[in-house]
């Protein structure tokens, strides 16, 4: 459906600790650092060996004008995560893979060296659940995490997310099949617990 609009235009969303924005092009400088991470890279499933994972084989061009047209997107949400402290783009918040029919949409998250151990990434990934609730009519979120990855997951749960099963195997990395967690939140699930927030959170 090309024509499709989740989002009329990618909002402002100001936690307490991160920033939710649109991209800008200047954005793909600290994006193309984030990807080049090796402990990123293997927890995202965008490699399948721990040494490629050192190697630098970003296509640095494809990336720039990736980041130069997520604000123009009308039919997901690519949202730049700013440390508030600092100012700087430490990772990104992702809904897509919406299916208008079903009400329901992949979320996907991603945080840099930077901005990991301090909780922007919870604080994040509530923020997103409560744009996706509250400006859109999506009844299911989901999302897939692999089972090398508990500080993730523990991530998820905390905003809502709960375990709905296993893609046994689905997944290798160097000599290891890895099971990948299937989780979701829907919709009376997440007003349900109150439709949870992050305190002084606003969208713009």
């Amino acid at each position: 459906m090309t024509d499709a609009i989740l989002f009329a235009s990618q909002p402002t969303l100001v936690g307490e600790a991160v920033t939710l924005r649109p991209f800008e092009a200047a954005d793909a400088d600290a994006m193309l650092a984030i990807l080049r991470d090796p402990e990123l890279r293997v927890l995202t499933g965008s490699t399948h060996s721990r040494t490629d994972a050192e190697a630098d084989d970003t296509d640095e061009a494809r990336i720039r004008e990736w980041y130069a047209s997520r604000a123009e997107q009308r039919d997901r949400i690519d949202l730049a995560i700013v440390d508030r402290s600092t100012g700087r783009v430490v990772g990104e918040s992702v809904v897509n893979d919406w299916s208008p029919e079903d009400e329901s949409a992949n979320f996907r998250i991603l945080i840099g060296p930077e901005g990991r151990g301090r909780g922007l990434g919870t604080e994040a990934i509530r923020l997103t659940v409560r744009l996706a609730f509250t400006a859109t009519t999506l009844h299911r979120l989901e999302l897939e995490v692999f089972a090398f990855n508990p500080r993730a997951r523990r991530a998820y749960e905390k905003a809502g997310f709960v375990y709905e099963g296993t893609r046994r195997q689905a997944f290798k990395l160097d000599d290891e099949r890895i099971d990948a967690v299937v989780m979701s939140i829907l919709r009376p699930e997440w007003e349900a617990a109150g439709a949870p927030a992050t305190p002084a959170a606003g969208i713009s």
